[in-house]
């Protein structure tokens, strides 16, 4: 019988969703935690409990994304891959391999200090969108509408002068209705979609408490986010878009160890159902 391995570093409500999923089709599974599993230069696939195929779900992007390769360089199969991970989970190089890709993507300008990013504000003028490179739910995601604002926070990143705090990733404000739209991919292909609407507030994570509806996956979604999906590698991806009212759709982010326990709320399909098959279609 084939086995189905889901590593994690927090437990959470779609590891449990995926390992119920799996058994019910038939399948052994392990659960392995990241956090207490160490590897050497020794070490040999059957040291562990991997099985067949790995779903690699860590909350922590460096943690997923070492583990991931410590995986491969076990030769077991493990989605996504280590070059997907790298990939999605840095907004920057994400930027570029979609405008690379000729995908709709809002225009993005990279700073190296704070002097070249405070002449970017000036140059181009307000507002625009700051994000940290690295990071999830929204954190640290800010519009800055004024030299005032723009000021304080890259004073803040002086005083702080972490890694990513010297690398300034600023946004055209894109106008849009108070929502994005989250797609799920797996193989290339859009499985569900949801609507995230605002709470009241500039973002629309749904970790924030946005709003998730169920959004009717269009020919032009489907299309712009198989181009996506195979331009940072496939997998299993949530792709992020934006409704432009001049552009259309832009795609402006993708996730790689995507959540969805807000879209199964109202998906049409079974979601841990199509990661489960496409898991197995994996083995070697």
């Amino acid at each position: 019988m084939q086995k189905i391995c889901i590593v994690f570093d927090r437990l959470r409500t779609e590891e449990k969703l995926l390992q119920k999923k799996a058994e019910e089709l038939g399948y052994e599974t392990s659960m392995i935690d990241a956090k207490i599993t160490s590897f050497d230069t020794d070490s040999k696939p059957e040291n562990f409990d991997f099985g067949d195929v790995v779903l690699e779900r860590c909350v922590s992007y460096y943690r997923g994304l070492h583990f991931t390769a410590c995986l491969e360089f076990l030769d077991i199969p493990v989605i996504n891959k280590f070059d997907v991970a790298n990939t999605c989970g840095n907004k920057m190089i994400t930027s570029m391999l979609l405008k690379k890709n000729n995908i709709p993507t809002p225009k993005t300008y990279f700073s190296f200090s704070a002097e070249t990013a405070l002449e970017n504000f000036e140059n181009i003028g307000y507002p625009l969108v700051i994000k940290p490179i690295i990071g999830s739910w929204g954190r640290s995601v800010m519009p800055i509408k004024d030299k005032d604002t723009a000021e304080a926070v890259i004073e803040n990143r002086q005083v702080t002068d972490g890694p990513q705090d010297r690398i300034y990733y600023l946004q055209e404000m894109i106008d849009r209705p108070p929502r994005d739209i989250r797609v799920i991919t797996v193989g290339d292909q859009a499985v569900s979609a949801m609507y995230r609407k605002s709470s009241g507030g500039f973002k629309t994570n749904i970790a924030l408490g946005a709003d998730p509806e169920l959004c009717q996956i269009t020919k032009e979604m489907e299309d712009l986010c198989e181009k996506t999906s195979k331009a940072v590698g496939g997998g299993i991806l949530g792709i992020d878009l934006m409704e432009d009212k001049e552009r259309g759709l832009v795609v402006h982010e993708v996730n790689n160890t995507v959540e969805f326990k807000g879209l199964v709320k109202v998906s049409e399909k079974n979601i841990p159902k199509e990661m489960i098959d496409y898991a197995v279609r994996n083995i070697k």
